[in-house]
Order: structure tokens, then C-alpha cells, then sequence
């Protein structure tokens, strides 16, 4: 296979002064600000390239997302790139203990992995098909959106609009161990447990007392216990609340509950299973509320067969691609692939830590990196 991608002019400076950029706008989830100026920053990179622009505001305090569409008429339909631009860092991060530095291969920086990296590359990587004069195989559709690290409350039904139009989903989450793509991931459910007891005198009427406390221990036991390795299925309560004094019985408590699956079928006994916790006290009651919030992505015949041209793509450019066993982080790709629309996730940097203060990109995937995207442009008919 002939890839004109694997030899278009990209260097590795331009490319690192761009990711720069864009890592230098600090943009949690949570400030819409910061968001909107990633946005303005994705806009310059598209300034002369034959795309339109399709800016949306953002709704519940959330920032906007931006689609942009390549101009080709055609009437096939797109590859759409998949790209979230806010991060789990708060603002100050970039001053403080995660400053944009090099050190050697690793390029560090807020959001630089997860996942401002692998969404400069998708942009730099059409651009320089355009400049090169070489065409993509079909339209395609890039959609930068606000709120993914929180579950993308505001994004979800853009993303799947978008998605339902496309042939083909590339999402530019960061690889994993390697440089590996992803090809499956777990769903991922989310539930607030309630406890509620009835509070008492800690000292003079300790025995009148239902402590919701000491009945949420024994659920939270009861929760983690539905951990199943062999099976795909982790439970964890991450967050934890309750009481009111020292000396008093308390009344309420509650906790947060993260719920990953592998497969439909098992989503559905554990949401009945959570559902049907009952108490293990006396004179006490439970209230559970949540759901699935991004539904398993499955490994399907027709992803497993873009992963082939993939691999061709990247054999051509110089390099092997393999994809990792199912992950259980969620991503977008999840809504795309639950849709049945063929989807490679992990297309982004290879490098490591995120969410955490050593994050970083390797400067040594970045080219390469970008040739893949570009390839894939040029070559997913």
C-alpha cells in the first residue's frame, strides 16, 4: 500500500510549539473560559484549510463544542475525529507542579496526554494532507467537545448526531502501553447510595439510635464485594459521606459507587443487583440512583476490521500497531461504538500518567502519531 502520509512534510518542532499551545490554556472541565479559549486556539489552527466552522455555545455552565467539516463535496459519509479539549486539572496546575517542560522523550504539561496531544496531531495531520495536495478518502467531520472528563453530560447527544452521519470514528484519546490503540472498552455506571437511619443521644440513648453510618459500612462491603476479575466487573466506592457529630447516631449517609462492564448483558444484572440492595439493619432505608453512563464498547467485526487497514497504514509509515485488551476507562468512543459505527479509540500520544502530576507525552511518538491520523484520512474509504 502506497501511503502518500508517510512521507508529507511534518517536523517535530512545529509540531511541539502547537501542542504547546494548546496545553498553555489551561481548560478544566468546570471552566467554560478556559474551554472556549482551547476552541479559539483549534480555530487558528484551521485559519486557510477548506473546512467551515460550526461554533456552538455551551448549556449548564459547560463550555461550547466546535465541529468542523471538510469541505469536499461528496456525497459519502465522513470519518469523523472524535476529540474532548478539557482536562481533570485545576487552574494553576501550568504554574504550579505541572509546568510545560521537556525532559529527554517526555514532554510534559496538564491535559498534554489525556488528551491535547492526540487532538493537535488529528488537526496538524490534515493540514499537512491539504498542504501536500493529497486528498482524504472521504469528508471528514472533526468534533472538539467541553465535558468528557465528567461523563460528557452536555456533548453526548452531539456526539451521537454526528456519529450516526459518519462511516468510520477515530478518537484521539491517548494510546496505551505503547503506543497500543483501543479497540474495546467497559461501560461505566455511576450511583449514589443513601442511607437513612434515625439519629439519637450517643451517650443517654445510644439504643434508640439506627446508625446510617454503620449500615453503610455493611452495603459498602456488599458493593465491593460484587467485584468479579474473572468476569470484567469492578465495583468502587470512591466517595463517602455522613454523619453529624461525633455524639450524635447519625441519621443519613451516603456514597458514590463506579460500576465498569464489559458487555450489555452484564450491565444489566449489576444495575438490577445495585438496584436491589436491601438493608441489613433494623429501622433503616435505602435509596440508590444512577445508570449507566457510557454504555460497553464492544470489539465488533467491522472495528476489528479497521484496525487491519490501520495496521497497514502504520506498516507503511514504519511502524507495528497493536490494540490492548479491553480497557476499562471510558471514553466518547463508547456512545460511537455502542451505535455500531466502527471505532478506534487511543489514536492520540503515547506517553503516560494521566490525571496525575508526572503527565506526559513521548516526543517520539508524535510524528508518527500524526502520520497515522493523516494516513487514515487519506485511506478509510
Amino acid at each position: 500500500m502506497t501511503i502518500k502520509a508517510a512521507t508529507i512534510p511534518l517536523h517535530e518542532d512545529e509540531l511541539i510549539e502547537g501542542i504547546r499551545r494548546w496545553v498553555s490554556v489551561e481548560s478544566p472541565t468546570h471552566d467554560a473560559g478556559g474551554v472556549e479559549a482551547v476552541l479559539d486556539e483549534v480555530e487558528k489552527d484551521f485559519a486557510g484549510l477548506p473546512v467551515t466552522l460550526d461554533r456552538r455555545p455551551g448549556i449548564d455552565g459547560y463550555g461550547g463544542t466546535l465541529k468542523v467539516s471538510t469541505s469536499e463535496p461528496s456525497n459519502e459519509k465522513p470519518i469523523l475525529v472524535l476529540t474532548h479539549i478539557d482536562t481533570v486539572h485545576p487552574k494553576g496546575t501550568l504554574t504550579g507542579r505541572l509546568p510545560f517542560r521537556r525532559d529527554g522523550d517526555k514532554l510534559y504539561g496538564p491535559g498534554l496526554y489525556d488528551m491535547k496531544g492526540g487532538a493537535y496531531l488529528a488537526v496538524a495531520g490534515y493540514r499537512a494532507l491539504v498542504r501536500a495536495g493529497v486528498p482524504t478518502a472521504r469528508p471528514v467531520t472533526f468534533l472538539f467537545t467541553p465535558d468528557e472528563e465528567v461523563g460528557s453530560p452536555t456533548s453526548r447527544a452531539i456526539i451521537e448526531e454526528e456519529a450516526k452521519k459518519a462511516a468510520f470514528v477515530l478518537v484521539t484519546e491517548p494510546a496505551r502501553d505503547g503506543g497500543r490503540i483501543v479497540t474495546a472498552r467497559k461501560g461505566v455506571a455511576r450511583f449514589v447510595l443513601t442511607v437513612t437511619g434515625r439519629p439519637a443521644h450517643a451517650g443517654a440513648r445510644h439504643q434508640d439510635g439506627r446508625s446510617a453510618i454503620r449500615e453503610l459500612a455493611h452495603q459498602i462491603l456488599v458493593i465491593e464485594g460484587m467485584t468479579d476479575y474473572a468476569r470484567g466487573i469492578t465495583t468502587t466506592v470512591g466517595i463517602i459521606k455522613g454523619g453529624s457529630a461525633a455524639n450524635v447516631i447519625p441519621e443519613n449517609a451516603s456514597c458514590e459507587i463506579d460500576l465498569r462492564v464489559p458487555d450489555p448483558v452484564i450491565g444489566a444484572e449489576m444495575l438490577a443487583r445495585l438496584r436491589g440492595l436491601t438493608p441489613v439493619g433494623p429501622d433503616v432505608t435505602l435509596h440508590i440512583e444512577g445508570d449507566l453512563n457510557r454504555p460497553p464498547y464492544p470489539k465488533t467485526a467491522l472495528t476489528a476490521d479497521v484496525l487491519v487497514r490501520a495496521q497497514a497504514v502504520a506498516s507503511a509509515i514504519g511502524f507495528d500497531l497493536e490494540d490492548c485488551p479491553m480497557t476499562g476507562g471510558g471514553s466518547d468512543g463508547n456512545f460511537t461504538a455502542a451505535l455500531g459505527i466502527p471505532t478506534l479509540d487511543g489514536l492520540g500520544i503515547d506517553g503516560a500518567g494521566a490525571h496525575t502530576l508526572d503527565e506526559h507525552g513521548l516526543v517520539s511518538s508524535i510524528v508518527p502519531r500524526a502520520r497515522l491520523l493523516a494516513g487514515l484520512m487519506e485511506t478509510l474509504r
